[in-house]
């Protein structure tokens, strides 16, 4: 699985989102929803093997968690004002005690937490936080191969979906730097010298991935 954990450190976690005012009222929601669609969708599709946790921690109220599911989300379309308009709903909605899943809409997840619970979850993945002062997250003697060899890829049949290749997990955030209390299990690593925006550092990672740059993990 390819897993993207995104940061808004002052996106709204409760109430009514205001959809003509996401990079203000709803404290840079706009971000956000382009991590989100850079995350799971291709061109003429989803990315049936990558998760997005959004972490919501603007307020009012406890910080909250959404997760969605590339294999399973439906209504969704590549638009922002349409991926926004999922998440308005599951804003309206009282959050989840901690630690408790509820499935708001199709492939859409509702929980409370923070970045910690996110790590603990993926306790079987590997986890890179992405920092312009992280080492490279490919290795020195990497290439980019003519022909793609993905570390990760899926197959659909129409019983199931079968995921091979690495579980791996990025954590990206807002324009506000990364929580500083990290365990040491995360990985810091860099795309490069210049700070990109969240959604152009997730299509690079999906990149290498996608072609099989040998990675610094």
């Amino acid at each position: 699985m390819r897993r993207f954990a995104i940061i808004g450190h002052r996106a709204m976690s409760q109430g009514k989102l205001p959809l003509n005012d996401m990079a203000g009222g709803a404290g840079r929601m706009d971000v956000l929803v382009r991590a989100l669609m850079a995350s799971l969708m291709t061109s003429h599709g989803f990315r049936k093997d990558t998760e997005v946790i959004l972490h919501l921690k603007g307020g009012p109220g406890p910080n909250r968690r959404i997760r969605i599911d590339g294999a399973a989300v439906k209504g969704i379309h590549a638009e922002e004002r349409s991926v926004a308009g999922q998440i308005a709903k599951v804003l309206k909605e009282t959050s989840p005690p901690k630690g408790r899943w509820i499935e708001r809409s199709k492939g859409i997840w509702d929980s409370r937490g923070d970045i910690q619970d996110t790590i603990a979850d993926w306790s079987e993945t590997t986890i890179i936080a992405l920092d312009a002062n992280g080492e490279r997250l490919w290795n020195d003697d990497s290439f980019i191969p003519m022909q793609s060899n993905p570390h990760s890829s899926y197959q659909e049949n129409e019983e199931n979906l079968v995921v091979d290749g690495i579980d791996i997990g990025f954590i990206l955030s807002d324009d506000k730097p990364l929580e500083g209390d990290l365990p040491d299990s995360v990985k810091l690593r860099s795309l490069g010298d210049l700070w990109l925006q969240g959604h152009m550092a997730i299509g690079i990672c999906h990149f290498l991935v996608d072609e099989g740059v040998s990675l610094n993990l």
